[in-house]
């Protein structure tokens, strides 16, 4: 079941996926990377899948 997150926990998710996920880079996922640039659900989702 997604997990709705405040304004304020939502800003703090996305900060740590930024810093810590090995599939983040310069915006886009590296999990979708088919020679276009695919930025990451998690950071585009009001609820996050964790």
């Amino acid at each position: 079941m997604p997990l709705k997150l405040t304004p304020q926990l939502a800003k703090q998710v996305n900060k740590t996926v930024r810093s810590t996920c090995a599939n983040y880079s310069d915006g886009n996922c590296l999990l979708l990377d088919d020679g276009d640039s695919h930025p990451c659900i998690q950071l585009l989702s009001i609820s996050r899948l964790c």
